[in-house]
């Protein structure tokens, strides 16, 4: 296991300084004092070598992911908690970039990712769906706002549901799948440069973000502060403190909202020979 171990470090500090075209078993070999015939034993290619950093790589944010969800607690609020599990993502991201490029940049030229990375890809999108989960289980899930569901995305949606979550409402599945490439993109544009003479302030910024983004997907928010607090109302978007936007005629429109969602959910298990799945990896 020692060895393993060095042989990734080794090959990670090679991806650092020359990205992942740049790595090479035989560097690497020649870095430890080995033979490349004796690595070859640990990782027979260098597809392999990369697998295992990629895997590694989608731990490790997932862990901190779920860490920060589990330190909050199933019974906080679910705004609170959600911005937990985007703000580790996002804090792995900023402080392990080149690792994060791995997973979340540019693909590798002819290197294709087998399905063992798929489960520990999924690891922070599952984050997500358990706190909406837990959400809904509480009442403190809504009907996402928007137009209903275009037949093909539902089809989607409805196979996920039936794989991740049965309970959950269909039209809610698609906005967390959205919602969780909306997360990553952020954080995309953070790690990659594209904030630079943008935004400053990038940590309240992400968080504000990612509080406008859970509520694309029905959680109920009623203010948010920024600092992982809410406030007793958002005056920014008009938003009172029972997280209820003033909008006429919305109760008549929440109760239609409601019986679609309840709709949607039976139709998830129908939807179920569409073939199972999980959030795809890289």
């Amino acid at each position: 296991m020692e060895i393993t171990a060095a042989i990734k470090e080794e090959a990670r500090r090679q991806v650092a300084a020359a990205g992942p075209t740049g790595l090479s078993l035989r560097a690497v070999a020649r870095e430890l004092g080995m033979v490349s015939s004796a690595l070859y034993r640990y990782f027979p290619s260098r597809d392999d070598l990369l697998t295992a950093l990629i895997i590694d790589a989608y731990d490790a944010i997932g862990a901190a992911a779920e860490a920060a969800a589990e330190a909050v607690g199933p019974e906080a609020d679910p705004l609170v908690r959600w911005i937990a599990v985007c703000r580790a993502a996002r804090d792995w991201a900023v402080a392990h970039p080149h690792e994060y490029a791995l997973i979340y940049g540019s693909p590798v030229p002819g290197y294709s990712a087998p399905q063992d990375t798929v489960v520990p890809g999924s690891r922070v999108g599952l984050a997500l769906v358990a706190v909406a989960r837990d959400a809904h289980r509480r009442g403190l899930l809504g009907p996402p706002p928007g137009r209903p569901l275009a037949g093909p995305v539902r089809v989607d949606a409805a196979r996920l549901a039936a794989d991740l979550a049965p309970e959950l409402p269909v039209p809610v599945i698609a906005a967390l799948v959205a919602a969780w490439a909306q997360v990553f993109g952020i954080i995309s544009f953070e790690v990659f440069g594209q904030f630079n003479q943008v935004v400053e302030a990038r940590a309240e910024f992400f968080d504000r973000a990612a509080a406008a983004v859970a509520a694309q997907t029905g959680l109920r928010v009623a203010g948010f502060d920024g600092a992982g607090a809410h406030r007793p109302a958002d005056e920014d978007q008009g938003i009172p403190a029972d997280g209820a936007e003033r909008t006429e005629g919305a109760e008549g429109k929440e109760g239609a909202d409601d019986t679609a969602s309840a709709d949607d959910t039976a139709s998830a298990g129908d939807a179920a020979s569409a073939g199972a799945g999980v959030l795809p990896a890289k």
